[in-house]
């Protein structure tokens, strides 16, 4: 199989933490936009859930698409350092979600996990509240 890197930004969050929730994924192959979509995730979870939903829905769609080496761009430290196996997971909710994400990584050459400021995921984090806005109206 010929590389495919992916650049792919994630967000998700939860109106009241818990609450609404919903993530947000953008996916870039080079220098084009290839994907990209929002989507409710639940009535009630927290920020951090939503933000593993978030890479979980990334890497199925990348494995769709013929990905082979992702770079993934998140603004949660918590859990870009939880994948990164440099903080413990201590919550057993999160726990469940990082063995789901664990798994759907080996299918992978090679993930990267890359903690950016919130400023520069805003493509991601629009997405995750046009969900939310629409699953409210």
């Amino acid at each position: 199989m010929a590389d495919r890197p992916l650049v792919i930004y994630t967000d998700g969050g939860a109106r009241g933490n818990p609450g609404p929730g919903a993530i947000g994924v953008i996916i870039i192959d080079g220098d084009c936009q290839i994907d990209s979509f929002g989507r409710v995730v639940g009535e009630r979870v927290t920020n951090n859930q939503a933000e593993y939903l978030a890479v979980e829905a990334a890497l199925i769609r990348a494995r769709e698409l013929g990905g082979t080496h992702l770079t993934i761009k998140l603004d949660s430290e918590l859990v870009a350092s939880q994948l990164r196996r440099e903080y413990k997971i201590k919550d057993r909710a999160l726990g469940a979600i990082f063995l789901r994400v664990w798994n759907l990584m080996q299918g992978f050459e090679k993930v990267t996990f890359i903690t950016i400021p919130r400023e520069q995921n805003w493509e991601a984090d629009a997405k995750v509240n046009e969900a939310l806005d629409a699953a409210a109206s």
